[in-house]
């Protein structure tokens, strides 16, 4: 019986580091393809919540002579928070009187809505009243009066 010389088994130093680098590219290209699809998902609820809560609020309205509620704790429902953790923001319009000098403008400073403003503060938290200004162009808004519900750089 013919014996063969007995070789090592297991990977090599090189071996390993080549599975290290091929390993090391999967994720870099991995994670932020994972953190976009978790900003549009947010995104998402966020727009499915507007819509949701303008629904709650078109209730109130038959319930109460179609009045607006002052605020959102007004509703028979408990509102979530945005997917960013933070409250929605709610400013019943039409209880303000004339003038629309604090409520939220579009890009040629046009009032978004003649009823209420609702819309999330988005990732940065942080807003403007029109949506041309950096810190709203992430904003969640509801505008023309119910017609749109998307990020406020789309409107």
């Amino acid at each position: 019986m013919k014996q063969y010389p007995q070789r090592n088994a297991g990977f090599g130093l090189l071996e390993v580091l080549i599975v290290l680098v091929i390993a090391t590219l999967l994720v870099s290209v991995a994670v932020p393809a994972y953190d976009i699809f978790v900003d549009r998902a947010k995104v998402s609820k966020s727009i499915g919540d507007i819509g949701w809560i303008s629904v709650e609020i078109g209730k109130y309205q038959l319930r109460n002579n179609n009045a607006l509620p002052a605020n959102l704790t007004d509703l028979d429902v408990a509102v979530p928070v945005d997917p960013w953790g933070r409250p929605y923001a709610y400013t019943n319009i039409a209880a303000a009187g004339s003038g629309f000098g604090d409520f939220r403008k579009d890009k040629n400073l046009n009032p978004l809505n003649t009823d209420y403003d609702l819309y999330s503060f988005g990732e940065d938290g942080d807003s403007s009243g029109p949506l041309n200004a950096a810190a709203s162009r992430d904003d969640i808004v509801r505008a023309n009066n119910g017609a749109f519900i998307g990020l406020g750089e789309d409107y």
